[in-house]
């Protein structure tokens, strides 16, 4: 059957099959029978004859409950290649293709190979990857296929994927170019309907082309049953129709064969070996290969290299839907007692064929999942425990089951999954403990919604309760988490308090890493010295444990500590990055940049942020995407990019306000304070900046908000607010006596020397140079700009021009142009001649590659450099290729001297 209508899509595929222009792979949705198998053959056929080798996935219904199963069947014809990845990828491949027995792969990192095999072998001969029903691949396969998909753009590597209208699917976010199929024309589905039909009489000739409707399956397979006038009811979807045209013309075929299709359809193989065994078990008399002639004669079927298929993914839900119950349960038990070899497939069968309570089958689903669990497969995990659930026998267990089931679903991001099984559970006779974790995990999603700070009040009296009754560890943890809350959101004093004193009755260590972010988080201030103290010893053993590091990171954040902050995070980056843990990583690295940020190291902080931006997209994570973008949107202020610090700060802002994420709209407003004190908008900065102050403004944030100070003071200077700001600096005092926050200290410094009187002004000054300022190299230049500034208007030219100078030379190193800017006037103002500095060399890459050249000027492998950015090592190449040109450097030494003497 030629196809009809469909030179728009032809040309686009063979473009991309020619080579990937502006994409890197095409998603075809539409109804079912709409044609996107037509057109994916046609593209396959294109590729060969261009030489593409051609690897092939086909979701398959009965298969979406098996971890991986649909990667195994893309990466079988490539497997000798997996032995040749970097050990820790080709461990998580083994382990999730079930190769080999190890510790639970990450998804992320089990894409990460993926992409390596598949870009070895491209690098012999292209690739043109085909996916056929994505809406029925398994999730873990899924989201390997969407990290691949990301990162394919500059590899030899194409993607087709067909998904059904309505469904969802992550490869929908994956940077596919999206190509609906409609249906046909009036024109083109005549012209079809000859083209198969040609003698169908004229009735049924406007009959099928009214039911059908454009749709070519439709049109294809409707004239065999056009007698059958039932067949075609107006009153069923499309799809019901089809299904019956199909079982139609199965009910005439002999029930052996009828037998063997319904084997066929329920399997999760093609294997016609399995298809005939266990048909023979259904008919209790063993068949051969002839027992589906009549099917393949009919052309439904087809037989070849050991495989039944079927030709249309709509006969594998058709003929189940038209057997009976017995048939199907008969079926199913005969595939069980078949599959002896395959556990996973078996219990799936076996739990098809249960009607009733079994234990028995319940503890296979349970070695199911944990099977899959190991294998990084949480979402196969979820339904094996779910259908356990479903099978156990006593009430108890019923409940362990879903209450597993359910904190696996938070891995997996699925908030409905998880508020269904716990509700579930609850309906049940719990204990305590489980009570205590059915509360828990429905509060796991909460951070994703506008703050609610009765919540958090009510988690703070869950986690008391649950440690009187003994259970210490999950307290902690629940109470660990209700104090991040307190970073995000505003709970007010009487629940900070609360929860400070449930976590003082914990029996945990004072040093335990927990009780020392709760107190950071919850009273960044009232223990700010207890949990500076509490950092710097843990301080000794960053590195030991990426999770804890991550948390440590946030705690040394919310106390002014932007240098221990920015440690912590870093030393969290490389084991997150090894295990995978895409996930966790993009929190790091948020910190990590808001931190660098702050501290002025802008050159470190771009590519960190531009990352951490990146991953939290690509993971679903908007709080950390709002904040990763408002510090990208601070760094551009910094730099004098104002224009691109509006837009990246309204981005971050329409992120923050959808959940009331409070860092991100304080972030935002510093920001837009710093454009405008950039451009001499003084009054505005303050106005901005002042917002974060508020107790009634979303930007609010308790801890944030003392770390501006410098920043609000010189506005309120240059603008006339000077009797305001002292008022603010006299409520801020008090907080420096109990917490010896650095980044307190520093801005407490500042505003005193800048609002002082004129005989007092100079030793204040001073007093703020004395200070400890190592590791704060923007904080130094802002005191001496100011310093040079005040200097020059006391008439004292000579000595302001040293301060001045030292703050441009300070300002030009961070890349803070629009700071050197201000120190260049004002050395102008001071009678020195200060040339405009050029461009640094960095500005002309974009963040991804200055990233890719840092780690290239450290000396690290292209292969190295793909591993720690989640991308292939020929991906790296064919970056490296473009930053030499535009940095004027022709080899990795050029490019690290050249980037060692910016530093």
């Amino acid at each position: 059957m030629g196809l009809f209508g469909r030179e728009t899509e032809l040309k686009r595929l063979t473009e991309l099959v020619d080579g990937p222009g502006e994409c890197s792979g095409i998603l075809l949705t539409g109804e079912p029978g709409i044609g996107k198998s037509a057109l994916v053959t046609a593209a396959v056929s294109a590729a060969s004859l261009a030489g593409l080798r051609v690897l092939t996935i086909t979701g398959v219904e009965a298969e979406q409950n098996l971890a991986y199963a649909g990667l195994h069947q893309l990466l079988y014809p490539v497997r000798a290649g997996v032995d040749a990845l970097p050990a820790p990828q080709r461990a998580a491949l083994r382990t999730a293709l079930g190769l080999a027995d190890g510790d639970e792969p990450s998804t992320y990192l089990v894409g990460l190979a993926a992409l390596t095999l598949l870009t070895e072998e491209a690098a012999d001969r292209p690739l043109l990857l085909v996916v056929e029903d994505a809406q029925w691949l398994d999730r873990a396969s899924v989201d390997v296929l969407a990290f691949v998909a990301r990162r394919i753009e500059s590899e030899p590597v194409a993607l087709i994927a067909t998904l059904r209208d309505g469904e969802r699917c992550s490869l929908r976010d994956a940077g596919l170019l999206p190509m609906p199929v409609g249906r046909l024309s009036d024109e083109d589905a005549a012209g079809l309907l000859d083209s198969v039909a040609p003698g169908l009489a004229a009735p049924a000739r406007e009959r099928v082309l009214a039911e059908a409707a454009g749709n070519p399956l439709a049109l294809a397979e409707l004239p065999a049953a056009v007698a059958d006038l039932a067949v075609l009811d107006p009153v069923l979807p499309l799809s019901h129709r089809l299904e019956r045209a199909f079982t139609a013309r199965v009910a005439g075929l002999p029930s052996a064969t009828r037998a063997a299709l319904l084997v066929a359809a329920l399997n999760q193989s093609d294997s016609l070996a399995e298809t005939l065994s266990a048909t023979g078990w259904v008919r209790q008399d063993p068949v051969d290969v002839e027992v589906l002639a009549p099917a393949v004669s009919a052309g439904l079927a087809e037989v070849s290299a050991g495989a039944v298929t079927f030709r249309h993914p709509l006969m594998r839900s058709a003929i189940p839907a038209a057997s009976t119950p017995t048939e199907r349960r008969r079926a199913h038990l005969a595939l069980a007692a078949t599959l002896a070899g395959h556990p996973d497939r078996r219990a799936w069968h076996q739990a098809a064929a249960t009607t009733t309570a079994d234990e028995a089958v319940a503890e296979e689903l349970d070695r199911v999942a944990e099977r899959a669990r190991r294998k990084g497969a949480a979402p196969a995990a979820v339904a094996a425990l779910e259908q356990a659930a479903r099978l156990s026998e006593l009430p108890e267990r019923r409940g362990l089951r879903l209450l597993r089931a359910a904190e696996l679903a938070t891995d997996c991001g699925r908030r409905d999954t998880v508020e269904r099984l716990v509700r579930e559970a609850q309906a049940l006779d719990l204990t305590s403990r489980q009570r205590a974790a059915a509360a828990w995990l429905l509060s796991t999603f909460e951070d994703g919604v506008r703050e609610d700070t009765t919540r958090v009040a009510e988690l703070g009296e869950l986690a008391e309760w649950v440690a009187r009754d003994g259970h210490t560890e999950v307290a902690a943890r629940i109470l660990w988490s209700t104090a991040m809350r307190c970073f995000w959101s505003e709970p007010g004093p009487e629940t900070r308090r609360a929860l400070l004193a449930v976590s003082d009755r914990l029996p945990l260590p004072d040093d335990d890493p927990r009780k020392v972010a709760i107190a950071a988080y919850v009273v960044p201030f009232e223990r700010g010295e207890t949990v500076l103290a509490g950092l710097r010893a843990l301080a000794r053993t960053a590195g030991t444990d990426s999770a804890v590091d991550r948390y440590l990171g946030s705690a040394a954040m919310q106390v002014g500590a932007f240098d221990l902050a920015a440690r912590f995070a870093a030393a969290a980056v490389p084991g997150l990055r090894a295990q995978g843990l895409l996930g966790l990583l993009p929190r790091a690295l948020a910190v990590q940049a808001w931190s660098v940020t702050r501290l002025g190291d802008l050159p470190t902080a771009v590519p960190i942020a531009a990352e951490a931006a990146k991953l939290a997209q690509e993971t679903h994570q908007p709080f950390m995407f709002g904040l990763a973008k408002a510090v990208q949107a601070e760094i551009a202020a910094l730099r004098g990019d104002h224009e691109q610090a509006t837009a990246l700060a309204d981005e971050a802002e329409r992120a923050g306000l959808a959940a009331g994420a409070r860092p991100v709209l304080a972030t935002v407003q510093l920001t837009r304070g710093l454009t405008a004190l950039s451009e001499g908008r003084f009054d505005d900065a303050f106005a901005e900046l002042r917002r974060i102050l508020d107790p009634a403004d979303p930007a609010y944030q308790l801890a944030l908000r003392a770390y501006c100070l410098a920043e609000l003071t010189e506005a309120a200077v240059r603008s006339g607010h000077t009797e305001t700001m002292r008022k603010i600096l006299a409520d801020m005092e008090p907080l420096g006596t109990t917490s010896p926050s650095p980044a307190l200290h520093i801005g407490l410094r500042y505003a005193r020397a800048a609002l002082a009187s004129t005989e007092d002004a100079e030793e204040l000054f001073l007093e703020a140079l004395r200070a400890d300022l190592t590791g704060w190299p923007a904080e130094r230049g802002r005191v001496h700009l100011a310093f040079g500034e005040w200097l020059r208007r006391q008439r004292r030219v000579v000595e302001s021009r040293t301060h001045l100078r030292t703050a441009r030379e300070t300002f030009d190193a961070l890349g803070m142009t629009s700071w050197g800017e201000r120190a260049r006037r004002e050395l102008r103002s001071a009678g020195e001649s200060s040339p405009n500095r050029g461009p640094d060399a960095r500005a002309k890459l974009t963040p991804h590659e200055l990233s890719i050249a840092q780690l290239a000027a450290e000396g690290l492998t292209n292969r190295e450099i793909g591993q720690r950015l989640y991308l292939s090592h020929r991906t790296v190449g064919t970056h490296l290729h473009r930053i030499f040109p535009k940095l004027g450097v022709s080899s990795r030494a050029d490019l690290a001297g050249m980037l060692a003497n910016l530093e």
